[in-house]
């Protein structure tokens, strides 16, 4: 598949040809990753940082909350690394400094070694300098220690020259159980499906900046299909992964669902472009778009507004959905249509009532928790749930950003204490 890349060099998104000479500047890195987002995971690289020339980490922070990123140039030591990791970069990018002695602090899934080959031969400071080593020798003594590897054609990048299919086919053989990532060259869409034929992914930068080929196309490369029509089922899901219905795609519609950054499909029944929500209002915000591991299916990942992905008016074409996903619905819902003096209108209105629920219903749930009793808890803990579920809702909090926020405290390598903070008192 494609990994966007994002090249960042005195505070601006840049593009470099051989490594030495600025191709282009592309400005502010959010709205970019904001845009690239919708492809999966996207490489972030600190070119100061690689040659040892300042640090971008104050604009690489706020995109790892955008979108999983693989965070490289200049991490050079187990801190800094556990540094992004904690931070929540998806993964890290190690050059030089990935050492079998440095790897081993590290959680190995965790870890791509960045190998930039010039003709073949490693080079290292930034491009400048070369090694001697070859790059598949290189791969064979990193490969029990490593996740991944990124292998940049130095010769080629930024050229959007063609890629040596050849030789990725090689290189794939040669980093066993590692996923392979190459960089540098990449001329078309059709090369990244190539690529992904051969079990590898394509970054990819140039070709992105510079409208050669489109974001669209790059995703969908890989797909193909068993139906007379061609089309690609399409699973459409929630933020949460929550299944709101199936719909069908081809390449026309996918384009005009990344421009859009809505949920556009292929009508069937119509035979054309069919937005979602042109007609009934209730829009969908595309977040992500996923393949399958057959590359025949795709799952859409969007933010579902008004009364649901169904013709008939509710959330899911299964019919109605329960759980958390429905308790959040209803209270920010009510939020803004609560009938005054009703109790979920007072939860928005008496700050002191609801601070003073959630102090109650967290130490009745304490309470369950020290008697043992299985129903009490059950039955405290969806009170404390549903209490916090206001609170959020009354600050515009949604379900999904807490999601977000546990996910990455997940990717967390160095762990608090966790001890319980003193109780104040009255």
């Amino acid at each position: 598949m494609i990994v966007p890349s994002i090249d960042l060099m005195d505070g601006q998104t840049v593009q470099l040809v051989g490594g030495k000479e600025k191709a282009l500047d592309a400005g502010d890195p959010m709205p970019i990753a904001r845009r690239f987002a919708l492809a999966g995971d996207i490489a972030v690289i600190d070119l100061n940082a690689a040659i040892g020339n300042g640090s971008n980490a104050d604009l690489i922070t706020p995109l790892l909350r955008i979108a999983p990123c693989r965070v490289g140039g200049g991490i050079r030591d187990v801190a800094t690394a556990i540094k992004w990791l904690d931070a929540g970069a998806a993964k890290v990018i190690l050059g030089t400094a990935a050492r079998e002695e440095l790897l081993r602090e590290l959680p190995r899934e965790r870890v791509i070694a960045a190998l930039d080959a010039e003709y073949g031969e490693i080079v290292v400071k930034g491009w400048r300098e070369k090694t001697g080593l070859k790059v598949k020798d290189r791969m064979a003594e990193l490969r029990p220690h490593v996740g991944g590897f990124l292998v940049t054609f130095v010769e080629r990048e930024g050229r959007m020259g063609g890629v040596d299919l050849e030789l990725v086919k090689e290189l794939v053989d040669a980093a066993g159980d590692c996923r392979l990532t190459v960089a540098g060259g990449v001329a078309s869409a059709t090369e990244i499906g190539a690529v992904d034929q051969l079990g590898a992914d394509a970054q990819v930068g140039m070709g992105l900046y510079t409208g050669r080929f489109e974001l669209a196309d790059s995703i969908v490369a890989p797909m193909k299909s068993d139906r007379p029509d061609g089309l690609w089922p399409t699973i459409v899901c929630d933020e949460r992964g929550v299944a709101l219905g199936l719909a069908y795609s081809n390449l026309e519609s996918v384009r005009e669902a990344v421009k859009q950054r809505r949920g556009v499909y292929h009508s069937r029944s119509r035979g054309g472009l069919w937005a979602k929500g042109n007609t009934s209002g209730d829009t969908q915000e595309l977040l992500s778009i996923a393949l399958d591991c057959d590359r025949d299916a795709l799952r859409f990942t969007v933010r579902q507004h008004g009364t649901g992905f169904c013709h008939l008016k509710t959330q899911t074409c299964f019919g109605t959905d329960a759980g958390l996903g429905a308790l959040e619905r209803v209270l920010h819902a009510r939020k803004k249509n609560a009938p005054a003096g009703s109790y979920t209108r007072r939860l928005f209105e008496e700050p002191e009532l609801l601070r003073g629920k959630l102090a109650e219903e967290a130490a009745e749930l304490a309470d369950a928790i020290e008697h043992k009793n299985a129903d009490d808890v059950r039955w405290e803990a969806a009170d404390v749930i549903y209490f916090a579920l206001a609170a959020a809702a009354k600050a515009g909090v949604r379900l999904s950003e807490i999601e977000k926020e546990l996910d990455m405290r997940a990717l967390k390598v160095v762990r608090r204490k966790g001890d319980a903070k003193p109780l104040k008192q009255d």
